[in-house]
C-alpha cells in the first residue's frame, strides 16, 4: 500500500502539535530512566536480544523504555556476512552509542543509561516519541519524504556512525522515522568493533561539516573517560583509527569536489 499525500500532511500535523509542547531535555531523561517506577513490561517480538518494553512512572511523568540485557560473547561466531572472532553482542554499547552521539552532536539516537531492573543489568532507552514508522515500512510502501535533501542529509549521517562504530547489525528495522521526519538509530548492540579499517568505505559519499571538525576534536583520553565502563581501550583505539580514515577519506574527495561537505542543521 501507499500513503497518499493526505496521509503525509496528517502526520505533518501531528508534528506541529507536539512542537507546541517543548520536550525533556537529556538530564531530564536521564534522571528519569534511572529512578522512575516500572509498571508494567511487555517482551518484544522484534530484533534477537530478547529485549522488553517497560512502562515507567515518575511524579512528573509517565512514559515507556526498551530495556535491553544482553551481553555475550563468543570467539568464534557465525553470522550473515561470515565468521567473526570475539564477537560481542551486549547492551553496553547501546549506552556507548548514545554518549558517543552526544559527543558529535547529533542527537540521532535516544537517551540511554544504564540501570539494573529486576536483578538483571542493561541498557534502558527512552522510548521515542510520535514514531510514524520504520525505514523499512517506508521503503514497502514506497513513501517519499517531503524534503529528499533533509533526508539524505540525515542518511549520510547515519552511514558515517555507522562506520565510525563498526556496526554490523544495522537495518531497516532500527531506523526510526518520526512524525516530523526525524531519522533516530537504535540498537547498537552489535558494534564497537576491535577492526581499524572500515566496513563498507563505499558507504561514505557526503558528510556534515559540523560532523567533521567533531571528528577530528575526539581524543583517546576523552573517549576513555567518557565510556568508562562500556568500551575498553582496544575499542577505542578501534573506533579513533576507524575515525582518522573517515576523515582522511573525506578531505581527500572534498579537495576534488566540494558539494561532498554540506551543513545540516543541528538535530534537538
Amino acid at each position: 500500500m501507499r500513503f497518499s499525500q493526505t496521509a503525509i500532511l496528517a502526520i505533518s500535523g501531528l508534528a506541529a502539535l507536539h512542537a507546541q509542547v517543548p520536550p525533556p531535555t537529556d538530564a531530564e531523561m536521564e534522571n528519569f530512566l534511572r529512578t522512575a517506577k516500572v509498571v508494567s513490561a511487555k517482551s518484544l517480538n522484534v530484533g534477537i536480544t530478547n529485549s522488553q518494553r517497560l512502562t515507567l512512572e515518575a511524579p512528573e511523568r509517565k512514559h515507556d523504555a526498551h530495556f535491553q540485557t544482553i551481553d555475550e560473547y563468543k570467539a568464534s561466531f557465525q553470522t550473515a556476512i561470515g565468521t567473526e572472532i570475539n564477537f560481542r553482542d551486549s547492551w553496553k554499547y547501546n549506552v556507548a552509542g548514545y554518549k558517543l552521539d552526544r559527543l558529535l552532536n547529533l542527537n540521532m539516537t535516544p537517551v540511554t543509561i544504564e540501570r539494573k531492573i529486576h536483578g538483571k543489568s542493561g541498557s534502558l532507552t527512552w522510548w521515542v516519541d510520535d514514531v510514524a514508522m520504520m525505514e523499512v515500512d517506508r521503503h514497502k510502501n514506497k513513501m517519499q519524504p517531503p524534503d529528499q535533501e533533509a533526508w539524505n542529509c540525515q542518511m549520510h549521517v547515519v552511514r558515517v556512525f555507522d562506520q565510525l562504530i563498526y556496526n554490523i547489525d544495522r537495518n531497516l528495522q532500527n531506523l526510526l522515522i518520526t512524525t516530523d521526519w526525524k531519522l533516530w538509530m537504535i540498537d547498537h548492540t552489535r558494534a564497537f568493533r576491535l577492526f581499524q579499517d572500515l566496513r563498507e568505505p563505499k558507504n561514505l559519499t557526503r558528510c556534515d561539516r559540523t560532523l567533521m571538525e567533531r571528528l577530528k576534536q575526539l581524543s583517546f583520553p576523552q573517549l576513555v573517560k567518557t565510556m568508562k565502563g562500556y568500551l575498553n581501550e582496544l575499542e577505542v583505539k578501534g573506533l579513533l583509527a576507524r575515525r582518522d580514515k573517515i576523515v582522511r577519506l573525506f578531505e581527500q574527495r572534498a579537495a576534488q569536489d566540494q558539494d561532498v561537505l554540506y551543513d545540516m542543521k543541528v538535530r534537538r
